[in-house]
């Protein structure tokens, strides 16, 4: 039977119910205030039953929620070969290995003219074919967190100006000084320049997968898949690939690491400072 039609007797037979204690109660029990209110619920139950014929699909949802939180699952939702070398997952009594190959392409078709862009997409087509097993080639535009490289260049620009303090202090000469200032002149509108834009980096890279009843033979067959394929993707495009490891994987596959959090909060706080100002 239909969900509409559970949903629309529910709804009616409490409606009934609600009246029907409304007119049976007596005064003693239930004073008039209450049965208007029971009335209304009634009423309202109604309205509910008439209308669930077009609004189940929202109703449905909120009577079958027993919590506000739902959990997806208990297991990892992936995790690291021992070698760090290869993201496994586990799908049934199987486990899925995939490896990720980072492809060194700094070239953009802005840049090519009409014969280097019918080279370079003659490339990608040969590219395909490279991988006896399913391949996935995906470029992704990267913001970059600067945080590190910014903290850098502070940490240098406290630096000299404690040697700019030192040389006053200790009467040095004003070439000495003056070459500090500029040098410390200079590292200031760099950190003005770096910190003032967003920095993106984009990145090409290509994933092979293995699936094997053990996390070992699916490893093993990802990374021969892989090595082939790095092998082809070095003659094709005459770079240097490599397979991606350690905490660099994250970079593929956390959003957080795809958009870093203290880069968006930083460039959201300068926005709304921007918008009060």
């Amino acid at each position: 039977m239909d969900k509409k039609i559970f949903v629309f007797l529910g709804f009616f037979i409490s409606s009934v119910v609600v009246l029907i204690i409304a007119g049976s109660a007596p005064l003693t029990i239930l004073p008039a205030p209450a049965k208007l209110l029971l009335l209304l619920v009634s009423m309202a139950l109604d309205i509910l039953a008439f209308s669930s014929r077009y609004y189940t699909y929202l109703l449905l949802p909120f009577m079958q929620q027993r919590s506000s939180n739902i959990v997806l699952s208990n297991e990892d939702a992936y995790w690291l070969s021992t070698a760090s070398d290869s993201v496994i997952r586990k799908d049934g009594e199987d486990y899925i290995a995939t490896v990720y190959i980072r492809i060194p392409v700094y070239r953009s078709a802005t840049e090519m003219s009409d014969d280097e862009k019918l080279d370079f997409s003659r490339r990608v087509s040969r590219l395909v074919g490279i991988s006896k097993s399913p391949a996935r080639y995906t470029a992704e535009l990267h913001m970059m967190n600067k945080d590190y490289y910014i903290q850098q260049l502070r940490d240098t620009i406290s630096k000299v100006e404690n040697e700019e303090v030192q040389l006053v202090q200790n009467n040095g000469s004003p070439g000495d000084i003056e070459r500090v200032r500029g040098k410390l002149a200079m590292w200031h509108n760099i950190l003005d320049h770096i910190g003032g834009v967003q920095s993106f980096e984009l990145t090409h890279y290509a994933t092979v997968s293995a699936r094997g009843a053990k996390e070992y033979e699916a490893v093993s067959i990802a990374q021969q898949d892989a090595r082939e394929l790095l092998s082809g993707i070095g003659s094709t495009f005459g770079v240097t690939p490599s397979i991606v490891t350690g905490k660099e994987l994250l970079n593929y596959i956390e959003p957080e690491y795809l958009i870093p959090f203290s880069t968006i909060s930083e460039q959201i706080s300068k926005n709304v400072q921007e918008e009060v100002i």
